[in-house]
Formats: structure tokens, C-alpha cells, sequence
């Protein structure tokens, strides 16, 4: 499992010597050892590394990685380039983008680009056993995201949360900054996305709002490759 090596390592230090973190590190480690389990080991802390603390304007929070091959690389919602499939929430997302802000709906599901500038693809549990979603659910990941999710309500400065779905929003009371905006909608999956999540506007209220702060907006059209 791959180190944490940049801000974020001050305000998650702690966490690393605690109880909880070296049991579940025991677990991922033995489950690693014998089975499937993805992402790979080495892109666990991809978002990251991807996105410091410092650079975070958005959090895109996620429940638990994709679970079927060649999907899952350490950012929520995002799949690696050479995967052709787009999984049916992120297909939701481009919809969504697409009428909000007249985006085009790329051949790809490879959202690096979001990460570079600022938007944290974060899941609340980091890794999966291969087609068994929710299998390390309750393991101490949550507890280990909880003080991420922390950390970034204690920036003094604007940023904004997408919590999408009941457990994401779930996180709602531990946003306590006044300087952050909370947007919350149903899951885009194809299961809840018909229930609000379209029509929701969440990507220009996020770059409106960060116009408005003196932040630089977020360019969401992820390019085809």
C-alpha cells in the first residue's frame, strides 16, 4: 500500500499510528496477499497524490471503488483511460455536464484532469474485493476518510462539496465552515439519477461560486482520447 507523501500527510499523520489504521492496514494487506482486490495496491492514495490539500477547490465524494477489472485506479467516479466502458453513473454525470455546461460527452471515463485542477475524487472506502461491492465496508476506511473530510472543512478558504446520495450526505454534519458551499443531490446512478440529480446545475453553482470567492473555475469537458 503506497504512502501518502505530500500536505496531506500533516493533517493525516496522526491517523496513521492509531489503532483502527493498523488493523485495517493488517486486513488490506492479508486481503491483497490472497485475493483480487482493486484498485491496485500502488493506486490506493491516487486522489492524493493527484490533488494536495492545499489545491483542493472541489470534494466529489463517492461511496466504494468500482469492483470489476481495469476500472478502479484511486479517484471515485473514474476509470482508466484504456477502459471503454463508461460505467453507467459517470455516463449520468457527462449527461448532466452536457446540459449544464454544454459539455460534450467524451469517449472516456478518465477524470484526472478534474484532480489537476482541484477536485478531489475522494471514496469513503479506499479499496474492494473483485466483483464483491462494499466488501471492505466497516473496516476502518470510513474512519481514515472521515478525517480527510475533516481537514478539508478546516481550509480557510472556498471550496465546494458534492454530496450525491444518501451516504454522502451522510458527511453533511461534519461541514461546519461558513466559507464552504454544501450542494447536495440523489445519487447519479441510473437508479436515483431521474430523482433530482438531473437538473441539479452542481457544476456551475460549484464554478459561480468559486468565480465569486476569486477562485478559478473548474474546466469540467474531460477531452476524448
Amino acid at each position: 500500500m503506497g504512502m501518502i507523501q505530500n500536505d496531506w500527510l500533516d493533517s493525516l499523520r496522526d491517523e496513521f499510528n492509531k489503532t483502527y489504521y493498523k488493523e485495517l492496514y493488517a486486513f488490506i494487506k492479508e486481503e491483497y496477499s490472497k485475493t483480487v482486490v482493486y484498485p491496485p495496491a500502488d493506486d490506493i492514495f491516487n486522489a492524493f497524490h493527484f490533488t494536495p490539500l492545499s489545491k483542493v477547490k472541489v470534494l466529489l465524494l463517492g461511496q466504494d471503488p468500482y469492483h470489476n477489472e481495469h476500472q478502479a485506479h484511486g479517484m471515485s467516479f473514474s476509470v482508466l483511460p484504456e477502459q471503454s466502458d463508461i460505467p453507467p453513473s459517470l455516463q449520468n454525470i457527462y449527461k448532466e455536464l452536457k446540459e449544464d455546461m454544454n459539455c460534450y460527452i467524451p469517449n472516456n471515463g478518465y477524470l484526472k484532469k478534474w484532480a489537476d485542477q482541484g477536485v478531489l475524487l475522494l471514496n469513503t472506502v479506499l479499496t474492494v474485493r473483485a466483483h464483491q461491492a462494499n466488501s471492505h465496508q466497516g473496516r476502518g476506511w470510513e474512519q481514515f476518510t472521515d478525517a480527510v473530510i475533516q481537514a478539508i472543512n478546516a481550509q480557510d478558504r472556498p471550496i465546494v462539496y458534492f454530496l450525491w446520495g444518501r451516504p454522502a450526505q451522510m458527511k453533511k454534519s461534519m461541514l461546519t465552515n461558513p466559507k464552504h458551499l454544501i450542494l447536495t443531490a440523489p445519487h447519479p446512478s441510473p437508479l436515483s439519477a431521474y430523482r433530482g440529480f438531473f437538473g441539479s446545475k452542481h457544476f456551475s453553482q460549484a464554478n459561480e461560486f468559486l468565480k465569486a470567492n476569486g477562485s478559478e473555475p473548474i474546466d469540467w469537458q474531460i477531452d476524448n482520447i
